[in-house]
């Protein structure tokens, strides 16, 4: 059991070593600078929108939103507008504070038995709820960012989210506020899996390799910012010729940067197939985007097909005889 986040860390330091031999002892910096980004880039693009059209194009022949309040039915019983939407407007607000708020993870409870006696007990999770929000956010932020290296010139709505992340101004260079933000939760979430008994049971090394795989990522973007030096202008002209498709490798720009990198587009080939693809099936989620009018109105599958009926006048012209003698009441004597 313990060995499947041995096995996913095993694979991250795999991944940090290759690039590092290949481009230490075999100066593949064309490869790992060009060709492995443009790679991993194709494949995510076309994995994430192959995924959603499939989703788009599976049939929901009924309604199977989950729903945590009562439905709109008699006038006289109050319905629950947003845990229960029966409009569109009350399922594009749900579907807001769960795109945004993580709605139904705040609601989140977990049980366990209670020590004195044969008791369960629930708890409400608002810590998991708390790191989760904490983490998508922060990355958000991270990945914006990130974008002043591939723009020029440089969004000023770029520029106002890096001013706010580095509003503390600690030390030279400053501090990012999300960097830190983001490994804690990662952290936190990696830690989860593996001290609660319940939550090991049921993870699996693909559940370990994406928490480990941002981890060092992120821990290789810091080591560049706060320890080594890089070529910040290096770096710059490198992406630039990336987007622009004239491709140029700077001698000055480290091997670390190269590492950092060929992690950043490991997790871009991994997205497409893994669950980190609830990002786009959220929004495609039948148990989140439909309404739930089935007590207003009848819903019919669309593959229905002629089923020969028996009818209860067939079914008594057939035994009528039999009924009678067993006492049974028949609408037709004879």
């Amino acid at each position: 059991m313990e060995d499947k986040y041995k096995f996913a860390g095993i694979a991250i330091i795999v991944l940090c070593c290759f690039p590092l031999v290949c481009i230490k002892f075999l100066g593949m910096r064309y490869v790992f600078g060009v060709l492995i980004p443009y790679t991993a880039l194709s494949i995510f693009l076309l994995g994430f929108i192959s995924k959603v059209i499939g989703w788009s194009m599976s049939a929901v022949p009924f309604r199977i939103p989950t729903t945590c309040g009562q439905q709109e039915s008699l006038p006289w019983i109050k319905a629950n507008k947003i845990d229960c939407p029966f409009t569109k407007k009350g399922v594009v607000i749900r579907m807001l504070l769960e795109i945004f708020a993580f709605r139904s993870l705040f609601r989140n409870t977990k049980f366990s038995m209670d020590k004195n006696g044969p008791k369960m007990t629930f708890s409400w999770e608002l810590w998991l709820w708390v790191f989760a929000l904490a983490f998508h956010y922060s990355f958000l932020t991270v990945i914006i960012r990130h974008m002043r290296f591939f723009t020029d010139p440089i969004p000023l709505c770029i520029t106002i989210v890096e001013k706010l992340d580095g509003i503390l101004q600690i030390g030279l260079p400053g501090i990012f506020i999300s960097g830190f933000v983001l490994l804690g939760a990662i952290c936190f979430l990696f830690l989860r899996r593996i001290m609660i008994p319940q939550v090991r049971y049921i993870s699996l090394a693909a559940d370990y390799f994406p928490l480990l795989l941002i981890i060092a990522i992120v821990l290789s973007g810091m080591y560049m910012r706060y320890i080594s030096k890089v070529d910040v202008v290096g770096i710059k002209s490198f992406t630039m010729g990336l987007v622009m498709f004239k491709p140029v490798i700077p001698d000055t720009i480290s091997v670390m940067f190269y590492i950092h990198l060929f992690l950043v587009c490991t997790l871009l080939v991994y997205f497409p197939f893994s669950k980190l693809m609830h990002m786009g099936g959220i929004f495609l989620s039948p148990t989140r985007n439909l309404t739930c009018d089935t007590r207003q109105k009848r819903h019919i599958n669309p593959w229905n097909y002629p089923v020969k009926v028996h009818t209860y006048e067939e079914y008594e012209d057939d035994f009528r005889e039999k009924m009678i003698e067993a006492g049974l009441p028949v609408e037709k004597e004879s």
